[in-house]
């Protein structure tokens, strides 16, 4: 059982990393081999609508056409039994780099021959950490419950288990004395941090075993 988890957040050891790797160690704690990428260490570009993978009688086999440091990556995605993306949310949406990402992964994965008809062979589990500043009670009144289901949706095109975790009002700096960040309630997201996150973080990890096991 393999599990790779594609951080896509430009930082390694904050809320969406130590998400993920609760997850990962759920997965671990029932057998499964675990690895963990940070798009931010790598050199690529989302689709540029080559449509090498659309041609008639293409070699893709589900991999997108483009040769940089994606490509290796994207190769052992879709060798997995478990995929696990991780992002914050920016602007109401994924970062560049997750989206980009995604564009990567999915669009080789469907067929231009029958409409929302998958070509991926066989079943891959999914699950998605998402780590934000909105208030778990705003979330409907933003639409993040939309967001949510649209980033996870297309995760059904490997047919197999779709999950995800959400962690709001993250602790986002290190000081925020040293910031300017008046609009927020230091001692309140303290608060959260200490007793709210380590509820986060087996959330994720109890994902991670669930996803491995399925």
């Amino acid at each position: 059982m393999n599990l790779i988890a594609i951080n896509g957040s430009p930082r390694k050891d904050w809320n969406t990393a130590i998400l993920l790797g609760k997850a990962m160690e759920g997965a671990e704690s029932v057998g499964a081999d675990t690895k963990l990428v940070h798009l931010y260490d790598l050199d690529y570009k989302g689709c540029t609508s080559c449509f090498a993978c659309k041609k008639k009688g293409n070699t893709c086999n589900g991999l997108c056409a483009r040769n940089d440091d994606l490509k290796d990556v994207l190769a052992e995605v879709i060798a997995s039994d478990v995929l696990l993306l991780g992002s914050p949310i920016y602007f109401d949406g994924v970062t560049g780099e997750m989206r980009s990402f995604m564009e990567r992964l999915f669009f080789p994965n469907i067929t231009y021959d029958e409409f929302g008809k998958s070509v991926f062979p066989r079943r891959m589990s999914c699950g998605f950490v998402f780590t934000m500043n909105c208030p778990e009670e705003a979330m409907k009144d933003v639409h993040y419950d939309i967001l949510f289901q649209m980033q996870t949706r297309p995760l059904g095109m490997f047919k197999g288990e779709v999950e995800f975790v959400t962690s709001h009002e993250t602790w986002q700096f290190k000081d925020y004395g040293a910031m300017n960040a008046a609009m927020f309630d230091v001692e309140a997201k303290a608060r959260i941090r200490a007793e709210r996150f380590p509820l986060d973080c087996r959330k994720a990890f109890e994902m991670g075993a669930r996803l491995a096991q399925a």
